[in-house]
């Protein structure tokens, strides 16, 4: 399968069967998600930067909360879990959604702002492709995003949810994840990851290129 970074929170998930899921949609942060079509959309939370339907087209889909669904030969399982470190009294809920087909399990932790927790873990499993956000303040930052990859091991995790070039919310850069762990931060020079592709990135933490439309 093909991991698309659309940019913040947001990723186009191309399938080996063709199906075409969208995460997080966005609107508002500084810069403009792409014009994107596709067969589903997840949403983590109804916040205005992850829940930007009109950004998405042709989806027949909206799934926003924690479940088990069937989506064009790709099973999606949603886990309830926190926005925030104090049970959601402070940014309420978010949803992990777990995307398996053809044996490829990929995990999108959404807006995760608690700590690892062994419910939430086990339900997880063990993902071949993390997605996780780095930038702290909304959601958990580089450390917090390294506890969760130490815990799970999945084979390559992505970061998002980062301040990047044109953002204009308060959430670290890049270079904070960098400066924790350079050895195991990755700057990827493309905004398409090819699945195929993971062995060469095993236990590392890629920062993709977002597709950019001006």
């Amino acid at each position: 399968m093909n991991i698309v970074y659309l940019g913040h929170s947001s990723f186009l998930l191309e399938f080996s069967n063709g199906t075409r899921i969208v995460t997080d949609p966005y609107d508002g942060i500084g810069y403009r998600m792409p014009r994107t079509r596709a067969d589903f959309v997840t949403c983590s939370h109804f916040h205005f930067d992850h829940y930007y339907l009109e950004g998405v087209s042709g989806a027949s889909r909206v799934i926003s909360a924690p479940g088990s669904y069937g989506c064009g030969g790709v099973h999606i399982e949603g886990f309830a879990a926190f926005h925030d470190a104090v049970g959601g009294k402070k940014r309420g809920t978010n949803t992990v959604f777990v995307f398996e087909e053809g044996g490829l399990r990929v995990c999108h932790m959404g807006d995760i702002g608690e700590p690892p927790r062994p419910d939430l873990l086990k339900q997880i499993g063990r993902p071949d492709i993390l997605l996780i956000p780095v930038g702290g303040t909304y959601t958990v930052d580089a450390k917090g995003a390294f506890e969760y990859i130490d815990a799970i091991r999945p084979s390559v995790s992505i970061a998002m949810h980062y301040c990047s070039a044109g953002c204009t919310l308060d959430i670290a850069p890049a270079s904070a994840a960098f400066a924790l762990a350079k050895e195991r931060c990755v700057a990827y020079p493309s905004s398409r990851f090819d699945s195929a592709d993971s062995g060469a990135y095993e236990g590392k933490v890629l920062f993709m290129e977002r597709v950019c439309n001006g």
